[in-house]
């Protein structure tokens, strides 16, 4: 395995060499400069890790030499050594992206310890890298994120959907993404150059929805003034999508259904057909199966719309994918809002994972959009949620606080839940930190969101 490397830059050459040892005799590779002139060449064909320099230097100081760093595109964490600390130089040499700051003389432990930390968060950071890419990779579909076995039915029917002409019907309660599938459907297919038309059925009265969909001729009503084309026509050669389809009335749902069969439609107060060529994807939270039987929606309509169905599943039945959700939201509004927020405090997971999650993804984006924020450090904590959120957490006197008397698997759990917050959401990483299998994770986190009490009877065997 390679070593780490270090490159310290100091003009002292004595504390340098000093140095030098002891990283050395702890396993380090280590490299040397004499000003900050001298390390930058050294960036580019040492590739050092971490940079221990020194702030006050000849030719080039050390703030210089991190900001030239930074301009460059240079990766390294640096630590900053100085004699002469004070709050105005401990600010500037953190806005400028350094990790941390070591005051002179140095302590042996003190520096080793900052080391350490550096060097867990970069691969910390490289975890989360990774995992974003291999989620990227392996369902290429922007902004839904999720591991469950439900999830991965509807991208494999959406995989294949796609590419068709074939009418979907999206099912599933409010906040669960439905507007995202329906998009990957367009995109995902040959008329992603083509329009992408969206009407919200639930949002207008049958009147308007009627004109919204299908459009006017002038005169049609009082206010037409002039022609309008409808969503129909704007949506020719594209995809129009209907939310909240089962809202749809009655009278609009014979006019629809004939659109559907004929592909051809007039408008209102209108007697010329128009022809389009739709793609149409609907969505509904409705069950319109049980709509059909009470006489609510057409059963005919039903099975022109039911194609090809796909059902989400809430975020209850999928909580194991909370914790890459938490992430993907954390890295979206830190940066939208500029924060530096970057990982969960200890009991923050455990109080999300604990929710019912009535209003679904919605919900949990909005949750972490707000406690970020809030968020008035780097970690995210319990205290920065909802107020509905916060009851769910560990308290000290719970078990779960890991009191004497917990039992093993209270114990266990907990260790899951916080290594879990450490990594970012990261199954794998967790599971290479614990020293038990993926699978053990995932069926755990299942467990664990299901409501299930820690019970090892009621689990996989840990070495499975």
């Amino acid at each position: 395995m390679a070593l780490t490397r270090v490159l310290i830059v100091d003009d002292e050459v004595n504390a340098r060499q000093a140095l030098r040892t002891i990283l050395t005799e702890e396993g380090y590779e280590v490299a040397e400069a004499g000003d900050g002139a001298d390390a930058l060449p050294l960036l580019e064909t040492f590739r050092p890790a971490v940079v221990l320099c020194d702030v006050r230097m000849p030719k080039l100081d050390g703030l210089s030499l991190l900001k030239q760093a930074r301009a460059n595109g240079d990766t390294a964490s640096f630590v900053m050594m100085t004699a002469f600390a004070s709050v105005e130089t401990a600010v500037e040499a953190m806005q400028a992206g350094a990790e941390n700051f070591l005051i002179k003389p140095l302590e042996v432990k003190a520096v080793l310890v900052v080391l350490q930390k550096v060097l867990e968060k970069r691969a910390l950071i490289r975890e989360a890298d990774t995992l974003r890419e291999r989620v990227k990779e392996r369902y290429r579909f922007p902004g839904i994120i999720g591991e469950a076995p439900q999830l991965q039915a509807v991208f494999e029917v959406v995989k294949q959907a796609a590419p068709t002409k074939a009418t979907v019907l999206i099912l599933g309660e409010s906040g669960t993404g439905k507007e995202l599938i329906a998009q990957v459907l367009h995109e995902s297919s040959p008329r992603k150059d083509k329009p992408f038309i969206k009407v919200n059925c639930a949002a207008l009265s049958e009147s308007l929805l009627e004109s919204e969909l299908f459009g006017h001729e002038k005169g049609s009503f009082t206010g037409a003034q002039g022609r309008r084309e409808g969503r129909f026509e704007l949506a020719d050669t594209g995809t129009l999508f209907l939310d909240e389809v089962g809202e749809i009335s009655p009278a609009l749902q014979i006019k629809l259904l004939r659109v559907l069969q004929t592909r051809e439609f007039e408008r209102v107060g209108g007697t010329q057909s128009v022809k389009v060529d739709v793609r149409l994807v609907a969505a509904t939270n409705r069950d319109l199966a049980a709509e059909v039987k009470a006489g609510r929606f057409r059963e005919d309509l039903y099975y022109r719309l039911n194609v090809v169905a796909v059902t989400l599943p809430p975020l209850r039945q999928r909580k194991g994918d909370i914790p890459a959700l938490v992430g993907h939201f954390l890295e979206k509004y830190s940066a939208a809002y500029g924060k530096q927020v970057k990982s969960l405090a200890p009991g923050t997971l455990n109080a999300l994972l604990a929710h019912s999650w009535p209003g679904n993804v919605r919900e949990l984006e909005n949750a972490v959009e707000r406690a970020v924020v809030l968020c008035k450090s780097e970690e995210l904590s319990a205290d920065d949620l909802p107020p509905s959120l916060q009851g769910a957490r560990p308290r000290p006197g719970d078990p779960a606080a890991l009191i004497p008397g917990a039992t093993m698997a209270e114990i266990e759990r907990e260790a899951i839940l916080r290594t879990m917050e450490m990594v970012q959401g990261s199954t794998s990483r967790a599971a290479e930190v614990l020293g038990i299998s993926v699978r053990t994770i995932q069926y755990r986190l299942k467990a664990y969101a299901s409501g299930d009490p820690a019970n090892p009877e009621h689990q996989a065997p840990l070495d499975d």
